[in-house]
């Protein structure tokens, strides 16, 4: 995980839409960074509808909610529609966000085989771009309260 207190790295990634989507675009508003392994995983999606649900008082206090995770935008796009998420997903196939946020750890299989698998994260960013939270293995039911209660 990132330290509290640094500068979000900057990035730009496509959303469920194909659209480009840069962090500096949030700029002026608290933005919710939350990493997850699979969309239409039975976690993932807990996650992701609660924040869907709480996405109003989201934004009542100022903060975009944006999810990032290795899957394809037409992934991101059909897991959008089932569950009518109304935030953006960023779709990372090559990992370079998921590494700079440094959400990824090493793990051994059972046959011995080293991989590397991402951890379920969450920043809060502030107006600036600085990182003021970082949750690290955050309970997929649980996340969207603990953020929604971290904005204040």
């Amino acid at each position: 995980m990132l330290d509290i207190g640094t500068t979000a790295p900057e990035f730009t990634l496509l959303d469920q839409d194909g659209v480009a989507r840069s962090l500096s675009d949030y700029r002026g508003q608290k933005v919710v960074l939350y990493f997850y392994p699979k969309d239409m995983t039975s976690g993932c999606t807990a996650q992701a509808c609660s924040f869907g649900e709480m996405y109003p008082q989201f934004r009542e206090k100022g903060a975009a909610v944006i999810g990032v995770s290795k899957d394809s935008v037409e992934s991101h796009k059909r897991f959008q529609e089932k569950h009518g998420l109304p935030f953006t997903l960023l779709a990372d196939p090559d990992m370079e966000v998921i590494e700079a946020y440094d959400v990824l750890v090493q793990s051994e299989t059972k046959t011995g085989k080293v991989t590397r698998k991402l951890v379920r994260s969450t920043y809060l960013i502030d107006e600036e771009g600085t990182i003021v939270r970082a949750l690290g293995k955050v309970k997929p039911k649980d996340n969207a309260q603990q953020m929604l209660d971290e904005i204040g």
